[in-house]
């Protein structure tokens, strides 16, 4: 599987940290010796690149944009950050590569907050927004799904509304995880599928190394059990995992939980 190392940190001063992820969710990687199946896991199996992001986030998004539209293909790849900024980029390349070739992309999200507040920088979009500006480039809202969130400003619920973003509770999971999960891997059904994955969608008891920690989220196990179920679909594409941050972590919970997910996507 391709893994492409993206630190991208945007985030309003508010995910300082971030960019030490992809490098640490890696070496804890080498802590893994097997995955829930069963299957040897390690790093030789990963074909790892990265994005040299530096100081200027007008450049660094259009080369992260280049590398994520070149990476999509036959093959799987996961993009590795970074904050959840670094998935405007990754998922405009994925539009425009559907579109490029004939496709119907389809964009499921695992996230505690919407990310659609109003834009403070047009040119570049922060983590608090990056999906309202995917929306203002043309990304269709009825081909998004939100899973998880479970705090969102009352200007993000209006836009929700007023876009009619379709939405999986937290609740809703718990009182049928395998129902629910089902829809969620039926939304993408003949499209190809993109999820991004913000690392706060877990209960912070066990991911507690993030910027916003917000309680009452989903296990650990059960965010494993729709991680491998999604991962079963022939017509999953594309991955992000975002906004673990080692500097906010204790005793590497998080971080070996991101690897964690990574090995159960190999």
């Amino acid at each position: 599987m391709k893994v492409v190392k993206i630190p991208q940190v945007n985030g309003l001063g508010k995910t300082k940290g971030v960019g030490e992820a992809p490098d640490k969710v890696l070496a804890a990687i080498d802590e893994i010796y097997s995955n829930d199946l069963g299957k040897a896991v390690s790093r030789d199996l990963l074909d790892v690149t990265d994005v040299p992001v530096g100081e200027n986030l007008i450049d660094d998004n259009d080369l992260i944009y280049k590398k994520a539209f070149a990476s999509y293909g036959a093959e799987k790849v996961l993009f590795l950050g970074g904050d959840h900024s670094m998935s405007y980029p990754t998922t405009r390349a994925f539009f425009d590569y559907c579109e490029h070739n004939g496709r119907e992309p389809s964009l499921i999200i695992f996230d505690a907050h919407p990310d659609l507040m109003e834009p403070v920088d047009y040119k570049i979009p922060t983590h608090e927004e990056w999906l309202r500006s995917l929306i203002k480039d043309g990304f269709n809202p009825k081909d998004i799904l939100l899973v998880g969130c479970r705090n969102a400003d009352p200007s993000e619920l209006k836009v929700l509304a007023e876009l009619g973003i379709k939405r999986v509770s937290v609740e809703s999971l718990m009182s049928n995880l395998e129902g629910r999960t089902d829809y969620i891997m039926e939304f993408g059904y003949g499209k190809d599928v993109y999820v991004s994955m913000d690392i706060d969608v877990i209960d912070p008891a066990f991911a507690p190394g993030t910027g916003y920690c917000e309680p009452a989220g989903l296990t650990s196990r059960e965010f494993l059990y729709i991680v491998k179920r999604l991962n079963k679909m022939k017509n999953l594409k594309a991955l992000d995992l975002v906004e673990v941050n080692p500097s906010k972590d204790i005793n590497g919970m998080t971080v070996a939980f991101a690897a964690k997910i990574l090995s159960e996507l190999i």
